[in-house]
């Protein structure tokens, strides 16, 4: 038996034989990096689409999402920290297949509730990408279609696998320096070449920045962050969104809602949709 650098994310944890890497969902099984979230759903509901958030990708429709457990990320503010900063052992999972989702996605649609396809959000769908492979693919099989909602920290072996079935991808990009991304254990270049090849490859990307008092609301960061994705292509939706207290944040002050309008407008000057959330 022998250890292992797992290639799915910028961490590259060195894994001894059955050991975990900071996601929690991947491990060193057999000399190979296997994610051992595969099918656990912790989460399994009919979202609008607008909450994922998507705002310019079939706007009034339903998306069946599909969330697991683990993440690569430490984000201090993270909502769903109960499933993204666990594992089996802490938060109840049960076992869908690839064919049950795909087939749940299609009843949802045959029974009228407007439902598209199916998303997989909540936790990082990512660190488990096998698994969105392979349902992506039976959902598309059957006419639907497939979305991811991530942080965008893995690397392009991963995304390579998935992107042929993936329609749409909200990708967080939580701020626009290092400091920040130090802050919440990421790294911004490699979300930003994730960013690059999604959008190259033809996907219909839309991006969330979560503003986090103190942290990532300047004028100078947004017009920084702003420009960079009109680099890449200037028709990409940018979601700016008010934060609350979560986590391990809760001696923040919630972002104030005159201060997500002006980074907005901020953000106007280089890119037309500009989407001001949680207001």
């Amino acid at each position: 038996m022998e250890s292992i650098v797992c290639p799915v994310c910028f961490r590259h944890c060195s894994l001894q034989p059955g050991q975990r890497g900071a996601c929690r969902a991947r491990e060193n099984r057999d000399g190979r990096s296997v994610c051992v979230n595969y099918g656990l759903l912790t989460s399994l509901a009919l979202d609008p689409i607008e909450k994922k958030p998507f705002a310019m990708f079939h706007p009034g429709t339903f998306i069946l999402s599909a969330g697991s457990f683990g993440c690569n990320l430490r984000c201090p503010f993270c909502q769903n920290h109960e499933i993204s900063q666990t594992d089996e052992t802490q938060v109840r999972t049960e076992y869908f297949a690839p064919e049950e989702i795909a087939a749940e996605a299609l009843r949802e649609k045959e029974n009228g509730t407007g439902c598209i396809g199916v998303a997989f959000t909540y936790n990082e769908p990512m660190v488990g990408w096998e698994y969105v492979r392979d349902t992506a693919k039976l959902v598309r099989e059957k006419g639907m279609l497939n979305a991811v909602v991530t942080n965008g920290s893995v690397c392009a072996c991963a995304l390579e696998e998935v992107l042929p079935y993936v329609d749409a991808m909200n990708i967080d990009l939580k701020g626009y320096t290092k400091e920040y991304y130090d802050w919440i254990g990421g790294d911004l270049d490699t979300v930003k070449e994730f960013i690059r090849t999604a959008a190259a490859a033809g996907c219909h990307i839309e991006l969330t920045t979560l503003i986090l008092p103190g942290r990532n609301d300047s004028d100078k960061e947004m017009e920084a962050l702003s420009a960079f994705v009109a680099s890449v292509d200037p028709e990409i939706p940018l979601h700016v969104t008010r934060s609350f207290p979560r986590y391990r944040t809760l001696d923040m002050p919630a972002a104030s809602p005159a201060s997500v309008l002006r980074l907005a407008a901020v953000a106007r000057r280089f890119l037309p949709h500009v989407f001001p959330g949680n207001l």
